[in-house]
């Protein structure tokens, strides 16, 4: 995270499959952002989901569990000048609702991005061989194959990475954050 910026946080959560370009956008809007100098932090789930929500499983209440305690995180962090880059799943639409609207109540801005990768390209990249474990029987309850994806009906954007290059994605994510100018 970089210690100067401007002041202006938003949360930019990025929903979509595993292995639908979530993370790889996340990464390259930071170093955009923090280039232009501002204050940015990925909240990566992985990472999360072993600290922040250690003993949640992958029932639909622990997952709802996870997505709200992110959200927590995010929007303190947006509140207090950071651009939180959220690449989470976050399966469930009710639960990213809730994010949503714990945002709208602190008047914290929120973005939703929802990373509409083909189920077929993202079986394709099987970034962490989920998809090749579940198909082996291997591993159960993966969103996507045997467990839901509720797609976002109304977000902010959309982003087929099958169909939009990285830089074009980092290019339209960032008109979310168009009042945001560069850092002084």
């Amino acid at each position: 995270m970089s210690s100067s910026g401007n002041g202006a946080g938003a949360t930019i959560w990025l929903t979509g499959l595993s292995g639908a370009g979530k993370s790889t956008i996340a990464e390259a809007v930071a170093a955009e952002l923090t280039a232009r100098g501002h204050r940015v932090q990925i909240l990566d789930g992985d990472e999360l989901r072993t600290n922040l929500s250690a003993g949640l499983g992958f029932s639909r209440d622990d997952r709802n569990a996870h997505v709200t305690r992110v959200g927590f995180v995010a929007e303190l962090l947006a509140r207090h000048g950071v651009v939180a880059l959220v690449p989470v799943i976050a399966p469930y639409a009710d639960a990213r609702d809730a994010v949503r609207a714990h945002h709208a109540t602190h008047g914290t801005p929120y973005h939703e991005v929802y990373v509409a990768t083909p189920l077929q390209e993202c079986r394709r990249r099987d970034v962490k061989g989920l998809y090749a474990k579940a198909a082996a029987g291997e591993l159960t309850g993966m969103t996507g194959i045997d467990d839901p994806y509720e797609p976002p009906l109304r977000p902010d954007l959309t982003i087929d990475t099958e169909q939009v290059d990285l830089a074009d994605a980092v290019t339209v994510v960032g008109t979310l954050l168009s009042p945001m100018k560069e850092s002084a």
